[in-house]
């Protein structure tokens, strides 16, 4: 029994070894690779020029930017719903930056690392206006254009049973497809997260036409995620987050971050590495959180850019408004 314990630890501490290093790797490459979506307007997708850019890509150039002081040195390694924890757990990518449910199983049969949420989210509906529903509690028989291996597919058949209705599931890979299969016709309704459904719904042929229903049927935390067994990376991944939330609430800009290293907040000189040695203790240098607020901006300046109100998206903040706002977005303090 003593041996069989012996060996059991034995191959934990390997396989813990064995995916350690990451940011070793990482800079020996020259560059961060991150999972993203194949495509989803506002959080990820690729411009007329092939450059990946959105909501999700600028966090996965912060990393590249607390890493490297180089907001550029990333690539894009676009995932499906279905293949996206693959991809990461293989090692074909370092982290994941993708609209992705922060839930138990993932968490702890996939084996993913979740470092905290950078989107509050929920799932909803869209139909077109003149199917005349005004609630989803109306659905019963509908065709429903949903994506696999989500978190989307239980939410969906729990619902309607909790409601007594029924419906035909249409599954697809990608948000492309969900796209051609609700606008075709194909499907009655499109279903995933909310975010989601403003990201697609600009998109469309007659945007007018179509309504995102009230009713909101799930929580959908969505966060950044590693692979488990690498605390350094793992704690890079953490407090690249934090530092856009931080500086948000401290009032730290992209545009006034120069003269906010003469402030008189320690918590603000302890983050912009003018005091302290934060960025050495997980193997950065010590303005590594400067480089993100000086490339990318807090974490207000990147919701605004790429999904807030004066985009086409046109997301509130609601939620992912500051805790000192009414939102539920915190940090941990810099000390």
């Amino acid at each position: 029994m003593r041996a069989i314990f012996t060996l059991s630890l034995a191959m934990f501490f390997i396989g813990s070894i064995a995916t350690a290093g990451t940011l070793e790797d990482v800079k020996a490459r020259g560059m961060v690779r991150c999972v993203v979506s194949t495509g989803l307007a506002g959080f990820a997708a690729p411009d007329a020029n092939g450059v990946w850019t959105g909501f999700d890509i600028d966090f996965c150039r912060a990393t590249a930017a607390a890493v490297f002081g180089d907001a550029d040195a990333f690539e894009a390694v676009p995932a499906t719903t279905a293949n996206r924890f693959t991809v990461l757990n293989s090692g074909e990518a370092d982290v994941l930056w993708r609209n992705t449910t922060i839930t138990f199983s993932r968490d702890v049969s996939i084996k993913m690392r979740f470092h905290g949420v950078n989107y509050y989210d929920g799932q909803g509906f869209m139909i077109r206006k003149d199917k005349g529903i005004k609630s989803a509690k109306e659905l019963d028989g509908a065709s429903v254009c949903i994506q696999t291996g989500t978190t989307t597919e239980l939410n969906l058949s729990d619902y309607f049973e909790v409601n007594g209705m029924t419906y035909e599931a249409i599954p697809i890979q990608t948000n492309d497809e969900a796209r051609v299969c609700y606008e075709s016709g194909r499907g009655d309704v499109y279903t995933t997260d909310v975010s989601g459904l403003a990201a697609t719904r600009p998109t469309l042929n007659d945007p007018n036409a179509h309504m995102i229903l009230p009713e909101v049927v799930s929580k959908e935390p969505l966060g950044p995620a590693t692979r488990h067994g690498d605390d350094q990376w793992s704690d890079i991944i953490t407090w690249v987050l934090n530092a856009t939330i931080t500086a948000e609430e401290l009032g730290v800009t992209s545009q006034n971050v120069d003269q906010m290293k003469s402030s008189s907040n320690k918590e603000v000189l302890r983050m912009l590495g003018v005091e302290g040695s934060q960025g050495a203790e997980f193997g950065l240098s010590n303005d590594w959180a400067y480089q993100i607020i000086k490339q990318l901006g807090n974490y207000g300046e990147i919701f605004e850019r790429h999904i807030g109100e004066n985009t086409p998206v046109g997301l509130s903040r609601g939620p992912n408004a500051l805790w000192t706002k009414g939102g539920l977005m915190y940090s941990p303090p810099f000390r």
